[in-house]
């Protein structure tokens, strides 16, 4: 590998959210990936929220945060309920709140709502984590998307993201544009759902995504061929 390559490959590490959020993982195979993304820097472990504080621990002295998931996998709990669970993984050690929109009231037209929801998360988290927005694209028309993230900017959250990787479809480059053109340089843009080899990092980068979550951070970085199947 070269030089050139290597450092490449390194700016990539740090964009990556190193992903389990598989309902079967254990404490075993949480330690382990927060030592993989100790040592491959990556920006942070996604885990769920019971995993929180194991993975705040074991990442303590590293510069590597921790991602957790709100409202997971469907978007459909109260704001009320989202805001306290979101309040909570603060309070464990969560640098990150991956939250998801509620996805029926955005096809509804109820867009207060869904501004308000997000509002409700971000305030929760105020000085303590940065909220990422879950759209979960592969539900919602072009228009749809555009409009939610103007409701997310609206509501003061930092990132839309494309997808939970438990809805249908998976990231896509064309979403990423179009998500990177509706919040321009306001917010970042998180790419997540079936990212499992680097040229498939690049390209998602070069659409504008500013943040990656994958389960394969190991394999894009080393080279080593993505999963067969995960985040």
């Amino acid at each position: 590998m070269s030089d050139q390559v290597a450092a490449f490959d390194a700016v990539i590490a740090g964009m990556i959210d190193h992903t389990l959020l598989k309902p079967d993982a254990t404490d075993a195979m949480i330690v382990r990936l927060c030592e993989e993304a100790a040592q491959y820097r990556f920006a942070t472990v996604c885990v769920n929220p019971h995993w929180v504080p194991l993975a705040a621990k074991r990442l303590s002295g590293t510069d590597v945060g921790v991602t957790t998931v709100v409202g997971f996998p469907l978007g459909s709990t109260t704001s009320a309920a989202k805001a306290a669970e979101a309040r909570e993984a603060v309070a464990l050690g969560a640098t990150d709140v991956d939250m998801v929109l509620n996805i029926g009231a955005l096809k509804s037209g109820d867009a207060d709502f869904v501004r308000r929801d997000v509002a409700a998360v971000v305030e929760a988290c105020r000085g303590g984590a940065i909220v990422k927005v879950i759209l979960e694209t592969g539900y919602l028309t072009d228009e749809e998307k555009t409009l939610a993230c103007r409701l997310v900017a609206e509501a003061g959250a930092d990132f839309v993201k494309t997808s939970t990787g438990f809805g249908p479809g998976t990231a896509t480059v064309a979403d990423v544009a179009l998500m990177r053109a509706a919040v321009g340089d306001a917010l970042g843009v998180k790419a997540a759902g079936g990212i499992r080899d680097l040229a498939a990092a690049r390209a998602m980068i070069a659409a504008g995504a500013t943040r990656l979550g994958t389960s394969s951070g190991v394999a894009i970085v080393t080279g080593a061929g993505g999963k067969a199947g995960g985040y």
